[in-house]
């Protein structure tokens, strides 16, 4: 079954980004758009602990570890689920019919089946930014970055129940634009360590909308900054927030009218 998954996955990548070069110039300006504005807040970043030595207690190296967790995890949910952001047109036009008589999952279908170029050709340097700031932090405890690779994972299970969220929404009521931004504008809170924050909202970017476990937590816990407690109930909110999302997904399955109907 996952072979066959990876193969639907390979061939619908594969024309994902046929489609995408047949504008060349247009995908050359979206990268450099993507590198420029990754490039600002970098900036921005050393500009700002430059001025103040430390922000909440964390060195340079340490802050800008935290921007590329967070852009690793971003990328990554960006990569895989892009075809989220294109969802509401098959269901206004009826096409996702088409997706419930095909012999795999229409979950799958509107989930994972159009993954972006520029973020494929910017995952890669991003991944050297990241392991050299490890070497640069010396970090080299085989549990922290067994930990850290576990928490991305988690963070991934929260970005995906999210995205699967924002799917069963559009089925129900033909919007996903506003949700999707919302989520993006919300994720954006983790750029910087959540330690910057001040209570309730620190606990409430953590707890109750999961920023902190999604993009801090995995940094935390490379730098030996999280307790056992903290990775078990990420472990446990991944995973009911998933299973949530699941259900969500079937009841709005069995509330769709198709276009036939």
């Amino acid at each position: 079954m996952l072979i066959k998954y990876l193969k639907i996955w390979w061939i619908c990548a594969i024309n994902s980004f046929q489609t995408q070069l047949v504008v060349r110039w247009a995908l050359v300006i979206f990268l450099l758009a993507k590198i420029l504005r990754f490039t600002i807040f970098s900036i921005f970043i050393i500009i700002l602990v430059g001025k103040t030595s430390a922000l909440a207690g964390y060195t340079l190296d340490q802050t800008i570890f935290f921007y590329l967790s967070f852009n690793l995890v971003d990328m990554l949910a960006q990569l895989f689920f892009r075809e989220v952001y294109r969802f509401r047109s098959q269901v206004v036009s009826g096409n996702f019919d088409f997706y419930l008589i095909k012999p795999f999952s229409p979950l799958f279908r509107s989930l994972a089946t159009g993954p972006d170029l520029m973020d494929f050709l910017t995952l890669f340097p991003l991944l050297g930014a990241i392991i050299y700031f490890i070497l640069r932090l010396q970090i080299y405890d085989p549990l922290n970055i067994f930990l850290y690779t576990l928490l991305l994972g988690i963070g991934f299970t929260i970005a995906l129940s999210f995205h699967i969220l924002v799917l069963a929404l559009a089925i129900m009521t033909t919007e996903i634009d506003h949700a999707i931004m919302l989520y993006r504008d919300v994720v954006a809170l983790g750029r910087m360590p959540i330690d910057i924050y001040k209570e309730p909202i620190r606990g409430f970017i953590t707890f109750i909308i999961p920023v902190g476990i999604m993009m801090s937590f995995p940094a935390k816990s490379l730098l030996g900054l999280l307790s056992p407690i903290s990775i078990i109930y990420a472990l446990f909110f991944a995973l009911i927030l998933f299973f949530i999302s699941l259900k969500a997904w079937d009841y709005a399955i069995t509330q769709y009218s198709s276009a036939s109907s």
